[in-house]
């Protein structure tokens, strides 16, 4: 019996540490790695039985060949080699590329591993073969951009300093679910005294953890940030001394924005009563080290960006940073510890290609022209998609427009491979599938966007069945496209050594211990909080290289129906990931419906009901909640296409594929519905 540390590899911002227990190449247990500095060897409810994940009789062993009809079943592909899978892609990508143009040929991934290996394996092969190129930025690009934004490339706060906070602000987060270890420092905070206010569109897990709740309107975050700033100055509560000294724009908010966000128009906008608005704005401004916990759920509106700018600017105006436990955490920035951008291979320069947001895989697979109709750039002129390579990602139920996606899946001109170990809704629709490997089977190194832990995973068992991980995948295909570029002869080990050796912000010291297997957390610059690396040096509230400068409200995109919907997390699943688990409850995907609204469409508790806009249609069953806010319905989870109401669609089939205001991030809360009885 042997135990190994490794990192989870799901993309969660805890990046939990993990001490994985193997017997005879098998693992049979798996816990918490108590010296990991963030997650202090608790586990989430999704990873105590990892190893019931990684030995499922559900994992596939072996490379599948489709030979009956697409978009049906596991009972439609055939066991084949590896050597004739590998055969078929290598020949359908030479065969493409000679008739349609490299273009024609697509990458989609994203996060079903955030290995630093692994997640972008496939990134330099693609580019390397003039394939279209995939803008990976799926989930809260706004919210980074407007970071940006704001702080440039300040190293952002560690989550653990929201121990000596006064006031905790859980803003747009469910931290039970998608972040729960920072409720430890929260804990601390309170012990000691601390406040904790929740900010969200409904009630969630994380209910209990706040002494305050406050429930806003979809996409109105913004207008509530900027209502807080106008009773800060209007009371004379703001920190003249350190925004005189550290900020840019505060006089042209003031005299330009402001006056406007009244609490109570502001309260008209948000639904949150004009007292609520004041007591929060108080308290906000007369604690003496603030700290906003920032989700990604507002981001993902039309206005999403700016409606994050608004927010990051509130620790600004009350001189929030220059205190132990003050600030705002949006994102970690622990990834400029490891030169990720070795996997990339900047230094060969290959010809421009047309780049496809993510957000527009539907689009782009109905219509070649959709990248030129969306206003970008398309170097090929708009060549149709002939091959698909999807790895660490599941687009047919987790991308918007599912409807669209799935209509460009069934193309019968659409040669699609994917890479995974478990049979998922994309599966269906695949051409060739490969088994993937699990994150204990193959080696990678993780860091995590909501701490400052770094930790390499080796590899403890062999791969289960035939199975082999991304890079091993991708080299193997440059291998026979006789790419001959040292880079892809690599093994995952020596570009594990590569990105920490190569590192110019890792010391010796904490190089020799990542590598040799500790959990690291990396050491900060003094007084970082305060070295705002913007162009002009200070927090820029007011940014001359954005389109709109100064920050503002913006209204989301709605769609003209009665209803919001809210596409909250379910607790026991990760988007799609996690859904191929066993689970007790029948009835995964439930409607929550304000029982005052469901008397106004003769709806009953536990009726079946369809909610539907221009996109699409989903059959649902519908439970009464009083804390769900009238006018919005919620959902939880993103949930496989067996586990919907119907076994028809998933939520997604709702979804746009509308951009946010900045980043080209998805806009999967920004959306409106119609709702009738069946």
């Amino acid at each position: 019996m042997r135990e190994y540390t490794n990192i989870c590899p799901y993309d969660c911002p805890d990046a939990c540490g993990l001490v994985v227990t193997v017997d005879n190449n098998k693992v049979i247990k798996v816990r918490g790695h108590k010296e990991h500095a963030f997650t202090r060897g608790t586990l989430c409810p999704k990873m105590v039985h990892y190893e019931q994940i990684i030995h499922s009789p559900k994992r596939l062993t072996t490379p599948l060949r489709r030979v009956g009809k697409k978009g049906i079943g596991i009972d439609q592909f055939e066991r084949i080699s590896w050597d004739d899978a590998l055969h078929t892609i290598v020949n359908n990508f030479k065969h493409t590329i000679d008739t349609y143009g490299s273009e024609s040929i697509l990458r989609y991934s994203y996060a079903g591993t955030m290995g630093a290996v692994n997640s972008p394996a496939g990134d330099y092969f693609f580019r390397r073969i003039g394939a279209t190129n995939q803008d990976r930025g799926i989930c809260s690009p706004a919210k980074q951009a407007a970071f940006r934004s704001v702080y440039g490339d300040t190293i952002a706060i560690k989550p653990q300093e929201a121990q000596h906070s006064d006031l905790i602000i859980l803003w747009s987060i469910n931290a039970i679910a998608t972040d729960l270890h920072f409720l430890h420092d929260v804990n601390v905070a309170k012990q000691r005294g601390a406040t904790v206010w929740v900010i969200d569109t409904h009630k969630t897990y994380t209910y209990d953890q706040a002494t305050h709740h406050v429930y806003v309107k979809p996409g109105s975050d913004g207008a509530l940030a900027l209502g807080l700033m106008h009773i800060i100055h209007r009371d004379d509560l703001a920190d003249i001394d350190f925004i005189q000294r550290y900020v840019q724009g505060y006089e042209e908010l003031v005299r330009d924005v402001l006056p406007t966000f009244t609490p109570d128009y502001v309260s008209s906008i948000c639904g949150v009563p004009a007292e609520v608005i004041e007591a929060l704005a108080h308290a906000y401004a007369k604690a003496k080290a603030p700290f906003i916990r920032l989700g990604s759920g507002v981001s993902r509106y039309g206005n999403g960006s700016m409606s994050c700018r608004c927010i990051n600017a509130l620790p600004a105006v009350v001189g929030a940073w220059q205190h132990l436990g003050g600030g705002l955490l949006s994102s970690a920035s622990s990834s400029q510890y490891l030169n990720k951008s070795f996997m990339q291979q900047p230094q060969v320069v290959t010809p421009a290609k047309r780049l496809m947001p993510m957000i527009l895989l539907g689009d782009l697979l109905t219509n070649p022209k959709a990248l030129l109709e969306h206003g970008l750039e398309d170097t090929s002129g708009g060549v149709p998609v002939h091959s698909l390579y999807v790895f660490s990602s599941n687009p047919a139920i987790t991308a918007p427009n599912q409807n669209f996606v799935r209509q460009g899946l069934m193309r019968d001109d659409l040669f699609t491979v994917v890479h995974e170990r478990f049979f998922t809704d994309t599966c269906a629709y695949a051409d060739i599938i490969l088994p993937a490997t699990s994150s204990v089977e193959s080696d990678d190194i993780f860091n995590s966007y909501g701490h400052y832990t770094i930790g390499a995973n080796y590899q403890a068992i062999p791969p289960v069945g035939e199975s082999r991980s991304n890079w091993q995948v991708i080299s193997e295909l440059a291998r026979r496209m006789r790419l001959d570029d040292p880079f892809f002869k690599m093994t995952e080990l020596e570009l594990i050594e590569q990105m920490v050796r190569s590192s110019s912000k890792l010391s010796q010291e904490e190089q020799d211990r990542i590598l040799q297997g500790d959990l690291v957390e990396v050491e900060l610059p003094e007084n970082y909080k305060l070295d705002f690396k913007t162009p002009s040096g200070k927090i820029e509230i007011l940014n001359p290289q954005e389109n709109i400068p100064l920050i503002t409200y913006r209204e989301p995109y709605g769609d003209g129906e009665p209803f919001w919907l809210i596409v909250g997390n379910d607790i026991r699943i990760l988007d799609s990931s996690f859904c191929e688990m066993e689970f007790d409850d029948l009835e995964l995907m439930k409607l929550r419906m304000n029982p005052d609204d469901a008397r106004l469409y003769n709806i009953n508790d536990g009726d079946v009901v369809e909610i539907y806009n221009i996109r699409g249609t989903v059959r649902i069953k519908v439970y009464f909640d009083a804390m769900v806010q009238r006018g919005t319905l919620v959902t939880l989870g993103v949930w496989w296409q067996s586990q919907s109401s119907d076994d028809a669609v998933g939520i997604n089939a709702l979804t746009a594929s509308r951009p946010t205001d900045a980043g080209w991030g998805s806009t999967f809360y920004d959306v409106q519905v119609n709702i009738r009885k069946i």
